[in-house]
Order: structure tokens, then C-alpha cells, then sequence
């Protein structure tokens, strides 16, 4: 029976939760995609985090954003940030 109980405590601690939500729709067509993403472990961010629309549109080679949309991952011990732009 522990050893059940120990298995499930385990599952517990190790899911994630994720949450992805749209912030942008205009017009525009959307031929491209460009993501920006960023992990932080521990809640200690020992880098600049860049996950902005402007950093995106740029990996993605985008001049006129259509879509964004945000993505966030939250694990025990770590957090991703991910914004992905869509557009021309």
C-alpha cells in the first residue's frame, strides 16, 4: 500500500500545468512563424528573459504580425515561457 502511495505522491509532484492564451489578432496574413522562449529553473531568471512579440517576429523573419499567442509551462521546479507570432 506504501508503495502505491509513494508512486502517486511522485505523479504528483512531477505533472505540469500549462496554460496558452491568444493577445493579438489583426488582419494581416499569416505565412510565417516566429517563437521566442525562455526556461527558468527555480524561479531564478540568471539571464535576461526576452520572450516580447518584437523578439519573435524577429526569429521568425516577420515585418507584419497577424496572430500572437502566449504559452506558459509551469513544472515543479521550472517555468517556460514561450510567445509564438504568426504573420508575413
Amino acid at each position: 500500500m506504501k508503495k502505491v502511495l509513494y508512486i502517486g505522491l511522485l505523479g504528483v509532484l512531477l505533472t505540469s500545468c500549462s496554460v496558452s492564451y491568444p493577445g493579438v489578432i489583426t488582419g494581416n496574413k499569416a505565412v510565417k512563424e516566429g517563437v521566442s522562449e525562455k526556461t527558468i529553473w527555480f524561479g531564478i531568471a540568471l539571464t535576461p528573459v526576452d520572450v516580447s512579440i518584437e523578439s519573435a517576429a524577429k526569429n521568425g523573419g516577420i515585418k507584419k504580425v497577424a496572430t500572437v499567442d502566449y504559452e506558459i509551462s509551469k513544472g515543479l521546479f521550472r517555468t517556460t515561457y514561450k510567445t509564438i507570432v504568426t504573420g508575413n
